[in-house]
């Protein structure tokens, strides 16, 4: 069984930093491309960035230069650091594993930003 466990959400300041992880198991996270996503009240799910098993990375255009998705692969997990955060970033992110076998996603972590 595939699980995909999101930490790190919470409450921070317009212009702060906060870091999202998601452990993997149950698949081959090597094999697997590991994603961001995130969905704001009243809108749909979008994608926030990825980062391909040979380690490409994707950024929705509202994030580059702020955000960063790294992936560890021996501890099976994937990471987005967020930087310079806006309150249009509050939602709830989503991790989402793809790869040959299937799509998963992770129950959601949510981020607020407010002062």
């Amino acid at each position: 069984q595939v699980q995909l466990v999101e930490s790190g959400g919470g409450l921070v300041q317009p212009g702060g930093s906060l870091r999202l992880s998601c452990v993997t198991s149950g698949t081959s996270f090597s094999r697997t491309t590991m994603g961001w996503y995130r969905q704001a009240p009243g809108k749909q799910r979008e994608l926030v960035a990825t980062r391909t098993s040979s380690s490409t990375a994707n950024y929705a255009d509202s994030v580059k230069g702020r955000f960063t998705i790294s992936r560890d692969n021996a501890k099976n997990t994937v990471y987005l650091h967020m930087n310079s955060l806006k309150p249009e970033d509050t939602a709830v992110y989503y991790c989402n594993a793809w790869n040959l076998w299937g799509t998963y996603w992770g129950q959601g972590t949510q981020v607020t930003v407010s002062s």
